[in-house]
């Protein structure tokens, strides 16, 4: 194989030619003030010849090169050359053999489809780190070749390939890739510890939730939700989503959820609680921004109260499939400071199912936010079943795989609607207290009356008077009208609630001995499983207590 008719027909060789035929050609103008070329020539005496490029010989070149390089020709790749640093690599090669015999070694790269595309398309084509037998990595680049006939055409196609060395670039390439991914296992396992190992589950609601952190091109963000129980049959929801990536966004989130419980057991409304947090933002990083969305549910109201910091709206599905969304208001994400949060509500009826999620579940870079929120809508309109199998449903419909691009979390619940013997176990039963001193006696007639037709045993009956007793007294002394008695069972635990018309919220303290007031509130703390008050909207407080059902109470 003439290796000279082919090499000089690669790139550049033609033009390097034609311009030293120009320099030979062009009379020496010096006289004239002319500059002379350039030229490779000794100067003096001591001054050994420089050839230049164009007089060197590619073959000469390509066999000094450490780059491992290799020219084969025809349909079916003949070898037509193999430079020194080749045969290092892989050893000696017949000239003259078909490549895919005789190189078995880009065979085992996947290399020959590269080499017809090259051949039929007369264009270049390159492959990154691939690795070879040796074990090292190599960039591949084919390059099309034609070899001269001696009349101006070509009477054959071949590729040159052309491998450079980069194993020591995929190694550290490697070596950050193991890193990062070392670096998101541990986000993803912060982040997941953080989040609730299990979640509440209300006397009145099935509830049900899902994490995905985003894929592993993605650095795991700040999602978040939970669920804590208020007490007196109150929940509260939240979903939140601290802006950034990595181990300091769940840090931040880890540090906001556990505010949020402990804002929570105050029993504050919602945009409170998102009042405090977000000072406590601005406190933990000012740098670091937050979405929060934060709903109460109370069982004897039929809605969620809830208040948004810069988050996706609520969506609740009722029980003919009709998809609400929640409107305003809202505010701007936690750390922003300087906004008055406010709080609205959304109707939650029996047989009602509401999600809460955050962006990665509806964004997309493809699609407007609105788009990706209305296919959200669709999605839940026809998700029926369990809250698992619509968490599960919703998350597929928005196309989340493991790869996705950004975290997602998902929280949905559901407000059962009971009948027969399962609603047998959840009553209520209410009385407007009008004050006076018959007040009390009625109180107490009326309690014994429901817990006797709820068929409560004697003992939890006799509790459930006596506590009525103190609240409606507690009320009475201390409160203003207007009053009201309550009383809830649910499967679980028996509830009994006053309410009146004064904010002021009583607190447990210890009576002494000549006090003839003061009792009260302690001797409820002491007989009931818990305890506790709020404020209500509009203004006044609620004081309730609850007991804990025996299990032949729940059945």
């Amino acid at each position: 194989m003439n290796f000279t008719r082919w090499s000089a027909r690669l790139p550049g060789t033609q033009r390097r030619a034609a311009a030293r035929t120009e320099q030979t050609a062009s009379p020496d103008r010096r006289g004239e003030g002319s500059v002379p070329a350039a030229r490779a020539e000794q100067l003096t005496d001591e001054s050994p010849s420089v050839p230049a490029v164009d007089e060197l010989r590619v073959r000469e070149v390509l066999d000094r090169v450490p780059s491992l390089v290799a020219l084969v020709h025809g349909p079916d790749h003949r070898i037509a050359y193999v430079n020194d640093a080749y045969t290092t690599a892989f050893g000696v090669r017949p000239l003259g053999e078909r490549a895919r015999e005789a190189l078995p070694e880009l065979d085992g790269l996947g290399l020959f489809p590269l080499l017809d595309q090259v051949q039929r398309s007369g264009k270049p084509r390159t492959v990154k780190s691939r690795k070879a037998p040796d074990g090292r990595s190599y960039t591949f680049t084919c390059t099309p070749v034609a070899q001269d006939d001696g009349k101006g055409g070509g009477d054959g196609r071949g590729v040159l390939v052309f491998a450079t060395d980069v194993t020591d670039h995929a190694e550290a390439a490697e070596r950050l890739r193991a890193s990062e991914r070392r670096q998101r296992e541990t986000a993803v396992t912060l982040q997941r510890s953080l989040l609730p190992q299990e979640l509440e589950q209300p006397d009145d609601l099935r509830i049900a939730a899902t994490y995905h952190p985003g894929g592993t091109e993605a650095a795991v963000g700040g999602d978040w939700y939970d669920v804590i129980t208020l007490g007196g049959g109150r929940t509260a929801l939240v979903i939140g989503d601290v802006m950034g990536r990595g181990v300091r966004a769940a840090a931040v989130m880890g540090q906001l959820r556990t505010a949020v419980r402990a804002y929570a057991r105050l029993d504050l409304p919602p945009h409170e609680v998102l009042q405090l947090l977000d000072g406590l933002a601005a406190e933990i990083d000012a740098n670091q921004i937050a979405t929060c969305a934060y709903a109460i549910h109370d069982p004897n109201e039929g809605k969620l109260i809830y208040s948004s910091a810069g988050h996706l709206p609520i969506l609740v599905r009722d029980e003919n499939g009709t998809v609400l969304r929640a409107e305003e208001p809202t505010g701007p994400p936690l750390g922003t400071g300087g906004w008055m949060h406010t709080s609205g509500s959304i109707p939650l009826a029996p047989g009602s199912t509401a999600v809460l999620y955050t962006d990665g579940l509806v964004e997309r870079r493809d699609a407007d936010l609105d788009e990706g929120i209305a296919a959200l809508e669709r999605a839940l309109a026809g998700a029926t079943g369990t809250p698992q199998v619509v968490c599960d449903r919703l998350v597929r419909s928005a196309g989340v795989t493991p790869d996705h691009d950004d975290d997602v979390a998902v929280l949905v619940l559901q407000h059962p609607a009971r009948a027969g013997a399962e609603g047998e176990l959840f009553r209520n039963a209410a009385l407007e207290l009008l004050g006076g001193v018959e007040a009390a006696p009625r109180a107490r007639a009326f309690a014994s009356g429901v817990l006797t037709s709820w068929r409560f045993p004697a003992d939890l009956h006799d509790l459930g008077v006596l506590a009525t007793s103190e609240l409606v007294a507690n009320s009475l002394q201390h409160g203003t009208p207007p009053m009201r008695l309550r009383l809830r069972r649910t499967d679980r635990r028996l509830i009994i609630e006053v309410t009146d018309g004064d904010d002021h919220l009583p607190r447990r303290r210890r009576a002494e001995p000549g006090d003839e007031s003061g009792r009260g509130i302690a001797i409820v703390a002491t007989i009931a499983s818990n305890w506790g008050c709020r404020r209500t909207p509009g203004g006044g407080k609620a004081v309730w207590c609850e007991f804990a059902l025996p299990r032949t109470q729940t059945t």
